[in-house]
């Protein structure tokens, strides 16, 4: 979904994460099960801009067993507190290609609003997808 080419191994992903840890314009999350702790997706609030008050949303459900059942709802209103309530921003945006219409839909019903479309952007599979760029300001937040 996200048009990743690249192949990770486990050293790989490690390594990422200790470059991400050590990133002060990023705070990443683990999205957990309540009752056993396992680990079920990510998101990270990136590309913090202290100074225009905004930063970047990503998210990702490590498996389809796990789609459709509010666990990326609720991670990415815990997410939306965060840039908004915790760190004082007034702008929180991502982009998704248009073949991702399930994430296009859950971000429409958490608040995001497409502002605009890269057109046929990422080229994949014989086939291109728009890139849709999405935002939410503080104020419609709070709304």
């Amino acid at each position: 979904m996200t048009g990743t080419r690249q192949s990770f191994t486990l050293d790989d992903i490690i390594e990422r994460y200790k470059q991400f840890d050590l990133d002060d314009t990023r705070i990443n999350f683990a999205i957990c099960l309540l009752d056993s702790q396992e680990m079920i997706g990510d998101l990270s609030i990136l590309d913090i801009d202290v100074s225009n008050k905004k930063a970047g949303f990503r998210i990702a459900l490590h498996s389809k067993n796990y789609t459709g059942k509010g666990y990326g709802t609720e991670a990415t209103k815990l997410a939306q507190k965060v840039s908004f309530e915790e760190l004082k921003l007034n702008r929180l945006e991502l982009e998704v290609f248009s073949h991702n219409i399930r994430g296009i839909k859950a971000y429409e019903k958490a608040g995001f609003r497409i502002e605009g479309v890269l057109r046929q952007s990422l080229y994949m599979n014989n086939t291109y997808s728009d890139e849709i760029l999405m935002g939410m300001l503080q104020e419609e937040y709070y709304k």
